[in-house]
């Protein structure tokens, strides 16, 4: 049975990259390429590569990413080199394919805006399931091994700085940079989006004489969960229950009401979380990529 579902997960992970690499290769092709926008990474420069030489930008991410998968190899094991392989692979054949029909739009915003979109869409599928298009996606790898408070998006974001403005030195265009930039910014944002689900929520404190209450009507009308801890008032020395849930953006708001409604004297405190693993989030036993 356990073999059945580990094949079946495999089959899955294939499919997904499969689809990931031909999204990646549309947002390159028909968005990027054709506008002279470098998106950074080995797919800028395999832009680059192109027009000095005119080899193919799909051809040349292939051939840039062998000696990095090399180094992959070494570092990452033959299962994950498989993955990948077959991800670059298809990833330079789709590239190659799409760039027959060449751009769907000339309007530099929107081929930075979609193509960047489109671009990183591709690229976070692969990545969720668990293989990388090659290139600085592995270098990505290392890193977040080492950095692991560090998004990937953000790492990659970095990178692709670097990589645009180095393709100033081909295109001679500060404004194509400059929209280059524009999807660089875009990719990072639905990369991170894609990859870690848009889980963004919010942490709530919530300090209250009528705690019992408050909990109660989070449980019934917002369908979340709720701890209770112990605490103790500094200067009061009385014991109180403060309430600790985490809730979706668009719920948050309506937690603010309860606690109006039922305490206008407490005390709450809200903040950010950006990762939240647990029932209704991530899987805490999930590969944090």
């Amino acid at each position: 049975m356990a073999e059945k579902k580990t094949m079946r997960k495999r089959i899955l992970d294939y499919l997904l990259i499969t689809v990931g690499t031909v999204i990646y290769g549309m947002g390159v092709s028909l968005f990027l390429d054709p506008n002279n926008l470098a998106p950074g990474g080995v797919t800028g420069i395999a832009m680059i590569l192109n027009r000095l030489t005119g080899l193919p930008t799909g051809t040349g991410i292939l051939l840039i990413n062998i000696p990095i998968l090399a180094a992959g190899l070494w570092k990452f094991g033959l299962r994950f080199l498989v993955s990948t392989l077959y991800a670059t692979f298809l990833s330079s054949v789709f590239t190659n394919f799409f760039a027959r029909f060449g751009a769907l739009t000339t309007d530099p915003v929107l081929a930075s805006l979609a193509g960047g979109a489109v671009f990183a869409a591709g690229l976070a599928l692969v990545f969720r399931a668990g293989a990388t298009t090659g290139g600085t996606d592995i270098i990505v790898k290392f890193l977040r091994q080492k950095y692991r408070h560090l998004k990937t998006g953000r790492l990659f974001f970095i990178l692709d700085v670097l990589i645009v403005l180095a393709s100033l030195l081909v295109f001679d265009d500060i404004n194509t940079i400059l929209y280059a930039m524009l999807a660089v910014v875009v990719i990072s944002i639905v990369f991170d989006g894609v990859l870690y689900g848009f889980d963004e929520a919010k942490l709530i404190y919530i300090i209250s004489d009528h705690s019992e209450q408050i909990a109660q009507r989070i449980l019934d009308e917002l369908d979340a969960g709720v701890t209770f801890l112990k605490g103790k008032g500094a200067y009061s020395s009385s014991p109180k229950d403060v309430i600790l849930c985490v809730l979706r953006n668009t719920v948050a708001p309506k937690a603010e009401e309860i606690v109006k409604q039922e305490d206008p004297l407490a005390f709450m405190i809200i903040s950010s979380a950006t990762e939240i693993y647990g029932e209704g989030y991530k899987n805490i036993f999930s590969e944090k990529l």
